[in-house]
């Protein structure tokens, strides 16, 4: 009652350990890929944890020195403006990691919160009544009255580049992970089932249990078994050129560090700005909003000066340089891995598998 190892000669196997024989080689096939994926695997997902390393603590350094730039030149606002800086900074975040918000809405939206406090505390330190009318009216007006000129869009446009570069990289590592784990639990058909048993266990029913198979027939098997998985041969490809285009992107002009690093200053600009055009803002928008209370004698905002930039820090140099060393690595171990699907068949039947410097193998039918 033999299914796959028929055989004219005497056997010892029954249909039960054909059956039992099956189960092993599905089990057998899904650990040998899991063990060719494994560092494949292992470099994309370290690559994943040390690009988000790298870019966490760029940000956390980037939002430290915008941080500073309020506490040090904008005292009277800097303890309100810790909460549009922090949600700034969250909202870029997620977008590198791919969420659906664009950089745009992000900073338009940091800037709407932004003018209730520079109009208040700088333009007119005197406004007391900040009401939540008021404020809304404020945020509102910023759309159309424009008072941080063309800073707030340049900004935009500055991390909309590098920050595009860094999403789609982060995007495609995860697509990258998504795939291989995919390959690696591709059901196997219960033909190629069936011709794996034949050529692994049917020899055993013969008693040959030493004798291995013929190098050729074992490529033809497994050839049979991962076609659909070979097919992604020309996709892979192609995602590995997308990779090197990304991380070139990202090393070149769209550069991650030095766009986080310039926010600072795109916003000192930014204010500094509204600040020269306060008395044209005022006019604007009493008749917009209408006048606030104001508090007996106005305080002067002339004592506020901002300090220069901070030089950048030696930590700062040393993230810039371990993220282009990092995307070096991976790229270039990326690239080596080009042929990793046209291959597999190879290298599945490389190894014990097989019957290599040797004058008997078998080939499915006989020991020849």
């Amino acid at each position: 009652d033999l299914q796959i190892c028929q055989h004219r000669a005497p056997t010892c196997c029954t249909k039960k350990m054909e059956e039992s024989y099956q189960a092993a080689v599905r089990r057998e096939r899904t650990q040998s890929i899991q063990a060719l994926n494994f560092e494949l695997k292992y470099m994309i997902v370290g690559h994943i944890t040390a690009f988000q390393e790298a870019f966490e603590s760029l940000l956390r350094f980037a939002e430290n020195r915008t941080s500073s730039l309020f506490e040090t030149a904008y005292r009277p606002m800097a303890k309100e403006a810790a909460e549009p800086v922090k949600e700034l900074f969250t909202d870029i975040s997620l977008y590198i990691l791919g969420a659906e918000t664009t950089v745009e809405s992000a900073v338009l939206r940091f800037f709407d919160s932004l003018f209730p406090l520079v109009y208040s505390r700088l333009i007119n330190p005197g406004i007391t009544d900040l009401s939540e009318d008021y404020t809304e009216c404020l945020r509102l007006t910023r759309q159309d009255i424009n008072p941080f000129g063309r800073y707030s869009k340049n900004m935009v446009t500055e991390l909309s580049k590098s920050l595009w570069a860094s999403r789609m990289l982060s995007q495609a590592l995860s697509l990258g992970i998504e795939v291989i784990n995919t390959t690696e639990h591709a059901a196997l058909t219960k033909e190629c089932s069936r011709a794996l048993v034949k050529m692994q266990y049917c020899p055993h029913c013969q008693g040959l249990t030493l004798i291995r198979p013929c190098v050729g027939y074992c490529l033809n098997v497994m050839r049979g078994c991962l076609a659909s998985v070979s097919e992604l041969d020309a996709q892979w490809r192609e995602y590995i050129s997308t990779l090197e285009y990304l991380t070139n992107e990202m090393a070149a002009s769209h550069d991650l560090e030095i766009a986080l690093t310039g926010i600072r200053n795109s916003i000192n600009e930014a204010i500094l700005h509204a600040q020269l055009n306060g008395p044209q803002l005022s006019a604007t928008v009493d008749k917009v909003c209408g006048q606030p209370k104001q508090q007996e004698g106005n305080l002067s905002s002339d004592n506020i000066v901002p300090v220069k930039e901070a030089t950048e820090t030696q930590a700062f140099v040393m993230a810039h340089v371990s993220l282009n060393h990092k995307r070096r690595e991976f790229i270039n171990y990326m690239k080596r891995s080009r042929t990793f699907y046209a291959s597999i068949a190879e290298r599945l039947c490389d190894g014990d598998l097989v019957m290599r410097d040797s004058s008997t193998c078998w080939n499915g039918e006989d020991v020849v």
